[in-house]
């Protein structure tokens, strides 16, 4: 009986030793007790594939629609560029849910909200979010100004930028498989502008364009860095709601410049009027339209974000650019764009190089997988031997 229990102990000491040793745990002493709490972004923990495909789908759906209803605002004379960048994270009181809903509802966490949440994270926090404040009024002037081709185009430079300041910023390895896929979706970006170069919006002056040029270049490049250096932040988070509490600050922070943008253009009593009087499609369908857009935008957001803390910012920026080809795709079902051979063939490279990455994702994890089902043998064999030696 004594050999029984002692061979328990050994066991229970092996495991937590192991756990607690490892970047894919966090030990959380609590009433004189010890838990382990797993690490989300490890690829053995059972959230891992939930959490990765509902993020996606977030992004997918948030990138899609907000690019549609962006561009409906200001295709029916809606003007402006301050509206366009609040509506971007106004849409922070939905993260309420994923952050409070695992511990008080669905019970399935034990850490409470906020808890761990450390001074630095907060600062680092605000600091990252005005910084994202200013790369949405950056994208909403040259979303304002540029055609959707013109755009995509200078956008689609964001992942060749992320791709350089994540080698430096978080020592990402340069593979064939990331940067055959780099090379792919950028070549469909750079046809998908050259085939639509009639897609210029009438009364463009040359000003205007420029201006709609350096801020889209800006949005590329402030987005690229954000990127990596959300995953640089986010090796010190072990849990999905962690990385919604930082977003929440995060978009807190840019709703408050873009308020402080928006007051000193008019306030809210600018966007009553542009609804009465610019907007020409009538107050309610202005309202539904900036209702759409906070949550659409905040799909986006909550689904990068998620997508940078699961795998990498490399694969965040792949994904984001990858959907610029389902943004051309919805123009043409819903605006009635026209889809011609170059914009054919620039779908099937997107589709061709993000696919192929999938796939190498695919079979990175499932090497991953089996070097840890070889691992956990050889440390059952030792727990065996260890236990016949007491």
């Amino acid at each position: 009986m004594n050999n029984e229990n002692n061979t328990e102990t050994i066991q229970e000491q092996q495991k937590l030793h192991k756990d607690f040793s490892s970047s894919q745990s966090l030990v959380i002493m609590s009433n004189n007790s010890v838990r382990v709490q797993e690490d989300q972004k490890a690829k053995t923990n059972k959230r891992y594939m939930f959490l990765l495909v509902i993020n996606y789908l977030f992004l997918f759906a948030g990138s899609l629609s907000s690019s549609l209803l962006s561009k409906f605002y200001f295709n029916h004379h809606g003007s402006s560029r301050w509206v366009s960048t609040w509506v971007q994270s106004a849409g922070f009181p939905l993260l309420i849910f994923p952050i409070y809903l695992p511990f008080y509802v669905l019970k399935c966490t034990d850490r409470r909200p906020f808890s761990h949440f450390t001074p630095r994270i907060l600062i680092l926090s605000i600091l990252i979010g005005l910084m994202l404040g200013l790369n949405n009024l950056l994208f909403s002037w040259g979303n304002s100004y540029l055609p959707v081709s013109t755009s995509s185009l200078l956008l689609s430079s964001q992942l060749v930028f992320n791709l350089i300041l994540s080698v430096i910023i978080v020592k990402q390895k340069i593979t064939f498989q990331n940067l055959n896929c780099v090379v792919l979706l950028t070549l469909s970006s750079v046809l998908l502008a050259l085939g639509s170069t009639h897609d210029k919006p009438q009364g463009l002056t040359r000003a205007k364009y420029f201006i709609g040029f350096f801020s889209t270049i800006g949005a590329g490049l402030l987005f690229a860095l954000y990127l990596p250096v959300m995953e640089k932040i986010y090796k010190w988070i072990y849990c999905y709601e962690m990385v919604m509490e930082m977003q929440l600050v995060m978009e807190i922070a840019a709703t408050a410049l873009a308020t402080a943008g928006m007051a000193s253009d008019g306030g809210f009593s600018e966007m009553k009027r542009e609804s009465q009087v610019k907007f020409d499609k009538g107050p309610e369908i202005y309202w539904v339209t900036v209702f759409a857009n906070v949550v659409t935008w905040q799909l986006c957001f909550m689904g990068t974000a998620g997508m940078v803390f699961l795998t990498s910012s490399l694969t965040g920026g792949i994904c984001m650019t990858a959907l610029l080809a389902m943004n051309v795709l919805g123009g043409v079902l819903v605006y009635g764009d026209e889809f011609g051979g170059v914009k054919v063939v620039s779908t099937v490279l997107c589709g061709w190089g993000f696919c192929s990455y999938v796939y190498g994702m695919y079979l990175k994890m499932r090497e991953e997988k089996e070097k840890e089902n070889k691992n956990h043998g050889m440390e059952m064999a030792q727990n065996v031997v260890a236990a016949n030696n007491v």
